[in-house]
């Protein structure tokens, strides 16, 4: 965990009201924002309801937090965006749902040679993706999905010569 997210965790951590979430929030930092998805207690239902009513419950209740907790949460925001200079976007879950609010989206610039604008085409054309860029999203999603494992060791592998970097000897003289 890099020394950022530790600081931005210890940051929210004495600043979110203990009432908001069960337990930790999830934290994740990249160079552009902070996203925090707390887990909120699930409704209370009947054994037997069906997952359509489970959902519909789940949803009702991230709507409620949403709303009542939108004020404090625009401040806390404000404030970490200041610290940090990095947009803040704010999820939670309840039960199986999972719902981010509003979260940054960050143009890319990129080059792309024919075959690779070709597969992007192909799956605006079928319907998959509403543009190119759309179409990169989900490619970006898909590997994620599919690579999981191998980018986590790649993250880790990356805090270590970080970690070994910050435990060097000072160039400057």
């Amino acid at each position: 965990m890099s020394t950022e997210h530790e600081k931005v965790r210890g940051w929210l951590t004495g600043r979110l009201p203990k009432e908001w979430f069960e337990g930790e929030p999830e934290l994740s930092v990249d160079r552009d924002e902070i996203l925090i998805v707390g887990r909120i207690p699930a409704p209370e239902q009947a054994d037997g309801v069906s997952d359509a009513e489970r959902s519909a419950a789940e949803d009702g209740r991230i709507k409620q937090f949403r709303e009542d907790t939108r004020e404090r949460r625009i401040e806390i925001a404000r404030e970490l965006e200041h610290a940090t200079r990095r947009k803040v976007a704010w999820g939670v879950r309840c039960g199986d749902t999972k719902t981010v609010f509003t979260s940054l989206s960050a143009p890319v610039m990129t080059r792309l040679r024919q075959p690779e604008r070709q597969v992007l085409d192909t799956l605006v054309d079928a319907g998959v993706a509403r543009s190119r860029s759309d179409a990169l999203g989900w490619c970006v999603k898909l590997v994620a999905q599919h690579s999981e494992t191998w980018l986590a060791d790649l993250r880790d592998a990356m805090t270590k010569v970080e970690t070994v970097r910050q435990a060097g000897p000072d160039t400057a003289s």
